[in-house]
């Protein structure tokens, strides 16, 4: 029992700190260039996890792991962080945090390609559901839709599936933020050459709000949240916690509302709501 509701406690942690991630990278992108704020998080939270994994001294990955740490660094720690900044130059963070809905989802498809599952027939039914719910949602015109912006996060929830199917197969061997640190320090080559290369001209324009956006990405979304996620699903399973993402939107929706003062349209909960039913019978039935 202690066990149990230890696992849902650190889930929900983990939930509750990556749902604050796209309404910071919405600050973010106010005063950093998307390229920028990909690198430079991925740079700052390579770091934290170098240190971490030097003070406890862990043990390098085989070789046989380095293919898997490739797909996961280009799911979560480029292609998702840098999709969802180019999004969010196009529409509010409310807008993207629909798409967030299908995430758990993207997991468990990638979950069946990687794994060899076999689900239930029900499971596609409702992947089809859900899918044609954001799909129509994103075609509304809401007044803060945006194709480019819609097909951006769409293309972004893809890759962070990949990356979380995949991690969560190799932390079986290597352990949930062993395996978020190797695939940062995998990527800090390119990641620090593209800070560079990006590097703004000039830092007096840019606000503190974008600073605090900046370092909430690279310390808490980046490298803390998957500690308390990882730790989460290790504890009370993969199947029974992961089933808290699909609370993740009604979180995003709240600080995207409360901090960021953006209108949080009766179409986006709607769709919100729905998609986290698809979802859950889903999940239930993969």
């Amino acid at each position: 029992m202690h066990s149990s509701a230890s696992g849902w406690g650190n889930g929900l942690l983990g939930v509750i700190i990556f749902s604050g991630s796209l309404p910071a990278t919405r600050v973010a992108v106010g005063g950093f260039s998307a390229l920028f704020l990909t690198s430079a998080r991925a740079v700052i939270a390579a770091l934290i996890g170098a240190v971490v994994l030097a003070v406890l001294r862990q043990a390098r990955p085989q070789r046989r792991d380095l293919g898997s740490l490739a797909i996961v660094a280009v799911g979560v720690v480029v292609g998702f962080p840098l999709l969802t900044a180019l999004a969010l130059q196009h529409i509010t963070s409310a807008h993207s945090i629909v798409f967030i809905g299908l995430l758990p989802l993207s997991t468990a498809i990638f979950g069946v390609l990687r794994g060899g599952e076999r689900p239930q027939p029900l499971f596609w039914l409702f992947a089809v559901l859900g899918s044609a719910t954001v799909a129509g949602f994103a075609l509304s015109g809401d007044g803060s839709a945006s194709l480019e912006g819609d097909l951006l996060m769409v293309a972004a929830i893809v890759l962070c599936g990949l990356g979380y199917a995949e991690g969560a197969a190799l932390s079986r061997r290597l352990g949930g933020w062993q395996v978020i640190s190797w695939a940062l320090l995998l990527a800090l080559p390119l990641m620090a050459a593209l800070a560079i290369l990006t590097w703004p001209p000039a830092w007096s324009g840019i606000g503190v709000p974008a600073w605090i956006g900046l370092a909430y990405v690279s310390v808490f979304s980046m490298f803390v949240g998957f500690i308390f996620w990882y730790r989460g699903l290790a504890i009370g399973g993969i199947a029974r916690v992961g089933q808290l993402q699909q609370l993740q939107p009604f979180f995003g929706l709240a600080l995207a509302g409360f901090l960021l003062h953006e209108p949080v349209a009766w179409s986006m909960i709607a769709a919100t709501a729905l998609v986290v039913v698809c979802v859950f019978f889903a999940r239930r039935f993969a």
